[in-house]
């Protein structure tokens, strides 16, 4: 497979290669990434300079994303700004060895409060990747009409620019042009070539109406202290070309891509053809989408119902292919090292804002998207457990490529192997076998279980990496490696290998430590194992052995329940008596205070730690509960039931707060740069897994039935109305949400795990 892939305008090359299936060729997409279709800029603006690319969080966009996706043939897509909105769409036409083509439509219309008609320039741009090449055919003098070229993975294709018009089959409308053509050391710049290729020379001269400059793309001029303080970048340069039109809104411009070996088109992808097959698709996705979840079936509004599809279809438009290597730190090694190149087609968090792929955030994606295409679950499954290493270890943040490195903060690129991530994908994979039990598709039924055969020997791999690595100092106990280990800066060091960052753990990292959660998590990923294995025909016994060894409700007591706290808690080397002080730094008598060191937050510890469970109230706590792992007929579901209901401990109208407002860390800052994040926050996956496991226990005789089915009803419209409130008040769907106000915060758009809201509103669990 080639090193890069080839970004073309308004889209990129999929490739999806199933290595899990011997001799699989996969299947061919070209499919536009979220928000990365192209440039656009107001023209005329108080503004100096107002370029869009990445749809950044500082843009301060009312709202953008995918308003419907099928995740292959078509989306439509909407980017509102203060005075415009962008309406593009993309539909796709199957055929030949490379894909087939595609068009890209965009609609500009003016917003009714807008005083006068913006004026907006869109740049399309094709970028080969490091291999691919590109040719440029202008008309007009200035005018790109067309672009032909090739790559390994689309072979030969052409890209057609057509002019705007008012509207479909309507007059053409007054455009300026212009177009660039250079080269690019890497996709991550981009932006800064089209910024630094801007003149402000170029005169827009409508029939009617003043003759204005403008801002065009003219000659790029790299900046000149570029090579003088910049090591030579070692990358291929590529092919970059780029075509501004500046126009009045309101407009219409499309954008055909076809294929070189697409023989036999019936016509052109354009036009009312185009608005043809759009409809269609809408139909057939509108269809699909209420077979599939049956919102309007059970009472929701077209709203609701609008904000439901959004939710789904930022999931599937922000899937993307990555290639690139992970930087790895080995306790075999002295120094990180490039691990060897792979491919990783995965759901992200948020195309914009985490454009690369989260082991434990993957498990909760494909919840959704298992019920809305099984396969892309599998594709997506295969592609992570392709990552793993001969031991057994996949890399937990996944930053492969320039667009994904571009994103992530020094500290953060090198992956420690011994260090882990909640085994989320193991509940995709307890869903895809749930699937199979119903038997709604033969063949797709077929399918998953060839899957699962080929995929099983990584998966006892996978499945023993963890049961061996992450062992904890007593039997059939378990402890996340990877905590922070300066215990001098943080008011309580880090677990980002949990998944729940600084969710407070022990006060000071040892040995001694046992972590409930990751004993859940074990519990849940022995069970899924055993049933795999008895379906597949294969020694499942020992996996049954351990999963009813770790289930046992008195283990899981001895090993975890505090009476202190009358919850279930982590062990280990733990003072509550921490706190965060401003360091004294002695300047001696006449000296300049700024040749000393700036004074920092230092962690003051008041009493000494000692073994025993960890005084914490929140997510951890009930991750017994939140994995089914307790028995119904458990008394520990009353104290667990007590706690998530009390308002001062747990319950917010916004679903369940990440720690207790009683507990001493509840919205402390962890270090003087590093806020709170699990500590308090309304966190809609494990909210998700809290209502799951509530309709679960609800559905399950036993003594708190009853109650199980009252929280159940009022924490599923708790969460489900905020959610959809949020976003019709912002424009987002978002990373968290505040338990005081409800507020969305955090990044946006955030649709990955928090697109979970989807399958509440269905009761899809």
């Amino acid at each position: 497979m080639a090193a890069g892939f080839f970004r073309l305008t308004l889209m990129v090359a999929r490739h999806f290669l199933l290595r899990l299936s011997a001799g699989s060729r996969g299947r061919h997409q070209n499919t536009p990434p979220y928000t990365k279709c192209m440039m656009w800029m107001r023209q005329f603006s108080d503004m100096d300079m107002n370029l869009r690319h990445t749809c950044e969080q500082g843009d301060h966009l009312q709202g953008y994303g995918w308003l419907m996706h099928d995740g292959l043939t078509f989306g439509v897509q909407e980017i509102r700004e203060s005075d415009f909105t962008l309406t593009t769409e993309f539909v796709k036409r199957m055929g030949g060895d490379h894909g087939g083509d595609w068009t890209w439509r965009i609609t500009a219309k003016q917003h009714s409060s807008a005083p006068q008609a913006p004026v907006i320039s869109l740049m399309f741009y094709a970028a080969a990747d490091t291999q691919g090449s590109l040719h440029p055919h202008l008309e007009e003098r200035n005018r790109l009409a067309s672009i032909t070229g090739f790559s390994e993975e689309l072979g030969n294709f052409k890209i057609t620019f057509r002019k705007p018009v008012t509207g479909e089959l309507s007059s053409a409308k007054y455009a300026s042009y212009n177009y660039l053509q250079t080269v690019s050391p890497g996709l991550e710049k981009l932006t800064d070539i089209v910024k630094l290729s801007l003149n402000r020379k170029f005169v827009y001269s409508p029939p009617s109406g003043e003759k204005r400059h403008y801002i065009g793309l003219d000659t790029y001029k790299p900046p000149h202290h570029q090579s003088q303080q910049k090591p030579a970048d070692p990358r291929k340069e590529s092919d970059f070309v780029v075509h501004q039109v500046t126009v009045q809104t309101p407009f219409q411009i499309e954008a055909l891509f076809e294929s070189g070996s697409f023989f036999g088109r019936p016509n052109q992808l354009v036009s009312s053809v185009m608005t043809q097959e759009l409809e269609r698709r809408k139909a057939e996705f509108n269809t699909k989408f209420e077979k599939t979840f049956r919102l309007e079936s059970n009472g929701f509004s077209q709203a609701q119902i609008k904000f439901a599809k959004a939710a789904l279809s930022n999931m599937l438009g922000g899937m993307g292919y990555f290639y690139g290597q992970s930087v790895v730190q080995s306790v075999h090694n002295e120094y990180p090292l490039l691990y060897p190149e792979g491919a990783l087609f995965t759901a992200v968090p948020s195309r914009s804002f985490f454009p690369r792929g989260f082991l434990w955030d993957e498990g909760f994606h494909q919840l959704l998207l298992s019920k809305w295409d099984a396969q892309v679950t599998r594709e997506t499954i295969a592609h992570w457990i392709d990552l793993m290493n001969v031991e057994g270890w996949i890399p937990r943040e996944q930053i492969l490529g320039d667009e994904a490195l571009s994103k992530v903060p020094a500290e953060f690129v090198v992956q420690w192997n011994e260090n882990a991530n909640p085994p989320t994908l193991f509940l995709a994979l307890q869903e895809l076998v749930e699937q199979l039990s119903s038997n709604l598709d033969e063949a797709g039924s077929q399918q998953t279980v060839a899957f699962l055969r080929r995929l099983f020997p990584r998966l006892k791999t996978w499945f023993e990496w963890y049961n061996t690595t992450q062992k904890g100092p007593l039997p059939n106990s378990y402890r996340w490696r990877g905590r922070d280990k300066d215990t001098n800066l943080f008011l309580n060091p880090k677990t980002l290998t949990s998944g729940l960052d600084d969710y407070p753990r022990a006060s000071h990292p040892s040995a001694d430590e046992r972590h409930v959660d990751l004993h859940c998590w074990m519990a849940l990923s022995s069970g899924v194992m055993a049933t795999i294995a008895q379906l597949l025909g294969e020694p499942y016994e020992d996996y049954k052995h351990l999963h009813d060894v770790l289930s046992d409700n008195k283990l899981l007591s001895d090993l975890h329940w505090s009476d202190q706290l009358g919850a279930f808690s982590d062990y280990g080397n733990h003072t509550k008596a921490v706190s965060l002080v401003r360091e004294k730094v002695y300047v001696p008598p006449g000296q300049a205070r700024h040749q000393f060191p700036v004074a920092r937050l230092v962690r003051s510890v008041r009493k000494a730690p000692k073994l025993q469970y960890v005084s914490a109230l929140g997510y951890v706590s009930l991750f017994p509960f939140l994995l089914q792992i307790l028995q119904p007929d458990s008394p520990k579901l009353e104290h667990i039931f007590r706690d998530m209901r009390d308002a001062s401990k747990l319950w917010t109208p916004y679903g369940l707060r990440s720690l207790s407002k009683t507990d001493h860390l509840y919205m402390q800052r962890n270090t003087e740069h590093d806020p709170p994040y699990w500590r308090g926050p309304v966190w809609i996956n494990i909210n998700y897994l809290a209502v799951r496991a509530l309709h679960h226990y609800s559905n399950t005789e036993g003594p708190y039935q009853e109650k199980a089915a009252d929280l159940y009803q009022e924490l599923r419209t708790n969460i489900i109305n905020n959610v959809y409130r949020q976003y019709v008040e912002s424009g987002y769907i978002w990373e968290q949400y505040n338990d005081s106000t409800g507020r969305g915060q955090g990044c946006h758009p955030f649709t990955g795990w928090s697109a979970l809201t989807v399958l509440m509103m269905a009761e899809h669990y």
